[in-house]
């Protein structure tokens, strides 16, 4: 299966039915299959074959996703630019994965002249929404294209798409996904995911991330994509009643935002029936409000881009141990193994770990990408002993329950134990004045690292630190608590909203040796 077939089994199955649809336009399966064949076929007669390298960049929009899905059918490699990256990143990104050609959105105009200059590879750029200052509107460019699929073979091992990394650690690396890995992940999500007739799902989050990796493939059981410009907590309130959504994604920062809007407790979501959640720790006390507020419909995915988002599977089902208090501590975990993944525990040796015992969380499967776009180094580095080395410090139980206890490279050292900041951020979490925490290790002469809190309040929230530590102290002991907390207004975060303590520890290790 090619990537477009799952779409094109969709809109043969309800070709009238309503495919995309944002604040200006609504289309059906057929109009999007059609346009999206037109897409694919101007590009072929443009000379863009297999193979080549395609950017898109764009905020969510209906014509966002008719282009993806346009260069999975011409076989054009899509190379996701984050609109909410600087022009110079993006530009980074690009050059490193060879893109030659490039959609984008006007709102991006201005930047379009210094893309030219520092990517002088890219031989073609179309602009989506109207035509461009020196590009031509993609309505017009492809309009005397045929709306018939080339029908363009693509083998299991095709790239489809060359995602990049977070870049929080470091320069971000080319990860490529195939054909394969792309059905792996559809067929992952609709085994766990139910999807019924009417189904809709709301895209709230950057369709170049997560967001559209969910809804792409809901689109393959048929489901309608509402697509929002931009993450407003009361605007996806607001839509998710109006519009009855049965399926959404958001990360666990997004979800916090949710639960501090006034009067939550007061809306209704009848059609709700899969609240997915992935990208970062959840705070079980929020879990358990999430579950209050929204019903037995929350699904927690554990996966990374080299591996996308169906590593394990926290199911809905899995949650209901929220009123089981002999099994609640599974919401702590991220769930099991998914159908086609198999995930163990590692040291760093290469041997595996037996059930309780800490090491490394290391998968493999059709599920894991084929390496890192000209980095053969990296590739081999991540893929040791025949399996992909997440990069995250986890447990199994003995019920098969998969527990991320943190990143790896995260782990504080202090006093020569280790403390995994995840740990503290789960009780600092659970007080009912905090919106969002990181917890990250700091220079100290005592210690060698003193671990940190730093804490962002919710509107109107109060705490002091010493509430915090009194907290912690309570929770986790001494050598676990932090050391200091500090408040402050808003934590920074990268483009797809994760909290960036790459950017927090700058400015407690500036000048010191710890790698940043």
């Amino acid at each position: 299966m090619r990537a477009i077939d799952f779409f094109d089994n969709a809109a043969a199955r309800n070709p009238g039915g309503v495919c995309l649809q944002d604040t200006q336009a609504s289309r059906t399966f057929a109009e999007v299959r059609a346009r999206t064949c037109k897409i694919a076929n101007r590009l072929g007669s443009d000379g863009f074959e297999p193979g080549v390298k395609g950017g898109l960049y764009a905020p969510n929009c209906v014509e966002a996703l008719e282009v993806i899905l346009g260069l999975f059918r011409a076989g054009v490699v899509w190379a996701p630019v984050n609109s909410k990256n600087s022009v110079e990143d993006n530009c980074g990104i690009m050059d490193a994965c060879d893109v030659e050609l490039l959609f984008y959105h006007s709102r991006f105009e201005d930047a379009i002249d210094r893309i030219r200059s520092l990517c002088p590879q890219i031989r073609k750029f179309i602009c989506i929404d109207r035509a461009g200052k020196d590009a031509p509107f993609m309505d017009e460019w492809c309009k005397d294209a045929a709306e018939t699929d080339p029908d363009i073979p693509l083998g299991p091992d095709s790239l489809l798409a060359i995602m990049s990394s977070g870049g929080t650690t470091g320069k971000p690396k080319g990860i490529m996904l195939t054909q394969l890995n792309w059905e792996t992940m559809i067929a992952s999500l609709l085994a766990s995911v139910e999807v019924r007739e009417n189904a809709a799902y709301l895209a709230a989050t950057p369709v170049t991330h997560g967001a559209g990796a969910a809804g792409i493939a809901l689109m393959a059981g048929g489901a309608r994509q509402i697509i929002l410009p931009d993450f407003d907590a009361k605007l996806v309130l607001d839509t998710m009643e109006r519009e009855s959504v049965t399926h959404l994604f958001l990360p666990p920062t997004a979800i916090y935002m949710l639960l501090s809007q006034p009067g939550i407790e007061n809306r209704k979501f009848p059609a709700l029936r899969g609240f997915l959640y992935a990208a970062a720790p959840m705070a079980v006390d929020k879990l358990r409000q999430c579950i209050d507020i929204f019903g037995p419909v929350m699904i927690q995915t554990f996966g990374q881009t080299e591996a996308p988002m169906f590593c394990t599977i926290l199911s809905a089902r899995d949650h209901l141990a929220v009123n089981d208090p002999d099994l609640e501590g599974r919401l702590a975990s991220c769930g099991r193994p998914g159908l086609l993944t198999k995930v163990a525990i590692m040291d760093d040796d290469g041997n595996l770990m037996p059930t309780g015992e800490r090491g490394e969380i290391v998968v493999r499967g059709n599920l894991v990408m084929k390496g890192y776009y000209k980095n053969p180094e990296a590739t081999a580095e991540v893929s040791k002993f025949g399996w992909h080395h997440t990069g995250d410090i986890g447990v199994i139980d003995e019920d098969g329950f998969v527990y991320v206890v943190d990143r790896k490279k995260d782990m504080i050292i202090s006093g020569g134990f280790n403390v995994y900041p995840a740990e503290v951020e789960q009780v600092i979490w659970s007080h009912a004045a905090v919106q969002d925490c990181a917890v990250i290790g700091v220079p100290d002469e005592k210690w060698g690292e003193a671990v940190k809190a730093v804490i962002e309040l919710k509107p109107g929230g109060r705490v002091d630190g010493d509430e915090i530590i009194a907290l912690c102290k309570a929770r986790l002991g001494s050598v676990r608590t932090p050391k200091t907390v500090e408040i402050w207004d808003s934590l920074p975060r990268t483009p797809v909203g994760k909290v960036s303590k790459k950017d927090i520890r700058e400015k407690f290790w500036q000048g010191e040796k710890r790698r940043i």
